[in-house]
C-alpha cells in the first residue's frame, strides 16, 4: 500500500502492525515490529537492524515531509522549519498541508498530545515531542490539549498495559509529568492538560460512547493485535485516547463547536489510534484529525530501538545528574567509530550509525556546527572519544536548564494547567 488510506479493513492493517518489514528473499528474517507498546528494529540473516521509517511510510500510507511542504510551511508561517522537521525527525504527516490552510484562512484548529507516565520521570524521548509542540503552539497560537494517561482510573492506559504499575504510582508519576512539561515553557493559558479520572465526564464521556459503538471488536483486534486474553478495559481505551481528537470533547475551550480540527504531533507508533480516529471522525460529524510523526530517539545502544523507561541503560532522564549523563554516555552509547584510533584516522567513522552524533541532531539547532561534526568524523579528523564530548556537554547543559526551570514550578502552577475554567483566549478562537 503505497497511497493515503484510513479504512481499518481487518486482514490489511493487521498485516501492518505485525509485519512492517518484507524480506524478498525470505531468508532468516523477522520483520520489524512497530506497534502503541512494542519498538523494535527487523533482525535481518541473525542480526538486528535499524528502524527503516520508509517501509513504515510505504506500509502505513502516510505522507513524506518532504522540501515542497517544508517550504510551503514556511511561506505560510513565516517562521523557518523546526530543525526536527529540517533533520526529518518529524519526517511523516497526514493532512499537514490542510492546517497550513486553516492557519492562512485564519480559520481555527488545536493541537493535541499525550503521555503514559509509568515512571517518576521523563526521558529525553519522551520530552523531545513536547519540545516540538511548545514550538507549534508558539508559531501557530493555538491552544494545545494534553492527556495524562497514567491516572487513577480502570481504563488507564499504563495501568491496563504495564505489568506491576499501581494505581498510586501512576497517579504520581502522572503529576511530576504535569511540572516537567511546565518546565518546557508552557503556559497555563494556552495549555490544558488533563487525567483522564479527573476530565472524563459529560460531553468527553459522550464522544468516548459514540467512537466505543463505532468500533467493533474485529477492528480492535486488528489495528492493535488485542487476543482473547487481553481484559476488556485494553480493548475499549483507544475509545479514550480518539476522544481528545473531538473539539466538541473540550467545551469550555471551544464552546461546544464541533468543527474544529486539531494537528496531532506523536510517534509513528502512534498512527494506528488516528488512523482509525480518521475513519470514525466524518461519521460523528467531526473533521479528521491531521498528524505529524516522529522517529524515535534511539536507545543509547543504537537504532534498532527506542529509549526506553524500563530499561535503565537504555536512557537519559529528566532527573539524571551531570555525572550520570556522562557516565552513561560514554560507557553505553554505541559508535559508529572505526575498531582502533588508527584505523579510525586512516578510513574514519559512520556519523549515521553513531549515537552520540544522533542525539545532537536533537538538541543543537546550529546547521553548520552539526556539518562539520559529520564530515570531521566521517574523515576521521573527530574521534568516538570528542564526538562523545561534544554530546556530553550539549546534553548535560539542556538538562541543567531543565532542571532549574522544574524546580521553579509551583503546586500552584501545576494546578492552573490542569484547570478546566482557568481563563484562555486565542485570536483563532472567537466562538461562533
Amino acid at each position: 500500500m503505497t497511497k493515503e488510506s484510513d479504512s481499518p479493513n481487518a486482514q490489511i492493517v493487521a498485516q501492518e502492525i505485525e509485519s512492517l518489514a518484507i524480506n524478498e528473499d525470505h531468508s532468516e528474517t523477522h520483520d520489524q515490529k512497530i506497534t502503541p507498546w512494542e519498538v523494535e528494529g527487523a533482525v535481518v540473516d541473525g542480526a538486528q537492524v535499524a528502524i527503516d521509517y520508509t517501509k513504515l511510510i510505504q506500509y502505513f500510507g502516510t505522507k513524506e515531509i518532504d522540501n515542497e511542504l517544508l517550504t510551503r510551511f514556511e511561506k505560510v508561517t513565516g517562521e523557518k522549519p523546526h530543525m526536527f522537521m529540517r533533520r526529518g525527525i518529524f519526517f511523516s504527516h497526514r493532512d499537514l498541508h490542510n492546517i497550513l490552510d486553516r492557519f492562512e484562512q485564519k480559520k481555527p484548529f488545536y493541537l493535541y498530545t499525550g503521555r503514559g507516565p509509568s515512571k517518576g520521570h521523563m526521558h529525553l524521548g519522551h520530552m523531545l515531542p513536547f519540545v516540538f509542540c511548545k514550538w507549534l503552539q508558539d508559531v501557530f497560537d493555538v491552544p494545545l490539549v494534553i492527556q495524562l494517561t497514567g491516572i487513577l482510573s480502570h481504563h488507564d492506559e499504563k495501568f491496563l498495559f504495564k505489568n506491576g504499575l499501581s494505581l498510586e504510582d501512576a497517579y504520581k508519576f502522572s503529576l511530576s509529568t504535569v511540572r516537567e512539561i511546565a518546565a518546557l515553557g508552557f503556559k497555563p493559558e494556552k495549555t490544558f492538560i488533563f487525567s483522564d479520572l479527573d476530565y472524563v465526564g459529560g460531553p468527553f464521556y459522550k464522544n468516548i460512547i459514540k467512537i466505543s459503538r463505532s468500533i467493533t471488536g474485529s477492528t480492535a483486534k486488528a489495528v492493535f493485535g488485542f487476543t482473547d486474553t487481553d481484559c476488556v478495559g485494553k480493548v475499549f481505551y483507544p475509545c479514550i485516547q480518539i476522544a481528545p481528537a473531538f473539539s466538541s470533547s473540550f467545551p469550555e475551550l471551544f464552546g461546544g463547536r464541533k468543527d474544529i480540527p486539531c494537528l496531532i504531533p506523536c510517534g509513528i507508533d502512534q498512527d494506528p489510534y488516528f488512523r482509525l480516529t480518521r475513519d470514525i471522525s466524518v461519521k460523528l460529524g467531526h473533521p479528521k484529525p491531521a498528524l505529524i510523526h516522529s522517529k524515535f530517539l534511539p536507545a543509547l545502544q543504537g537504532s534498532k530501538s527506542k529509549m526506553s523507561s524500563s530499561l535503565e541503560n537504555t536512557a537519559i532522564f529528566t532527573s539524571d545528574t551531570q555525572a550520570q549523563i556522562k557516565n552513561k554516555i560514554n560507557r553505553h552509547a554505541f559508535s559508529g567509530g572505526a575498531d582502533t584510533l588508527e584505523l579510525h584516522r586512516l578510513h574514519g567513522g559512520n556519523p549515521d550509525i553513531d549515537v552520540p552524533y544522533q542525539y545532537m541532531e536533537y538538541f543543537v539547532d546550529d546547521d553548520a556546527f552539526l556539518k562539520n561534526l559529520y564530515d570531521g568524523y566521517k574523515r576521521g579528523e573527530i574521534t568516538t572519544g570528542e564526538m562523545k564530548q561534544h554530546c556530553i556537554k550539549v546534553i548535560q547543559e539542556f538538562l541543567a536548564e531543565f532542571q532549574k526551570n522544574e524546580n521553579s514550578v509551583t503546586e500552584e502552577d501545576v494546578k492552573k494547567f490542569m484547570d478546566k475554567s482557568y481563563p484562555r483566549h486565542f485570536p483563532l478562537f472567537e466562538k461562533k
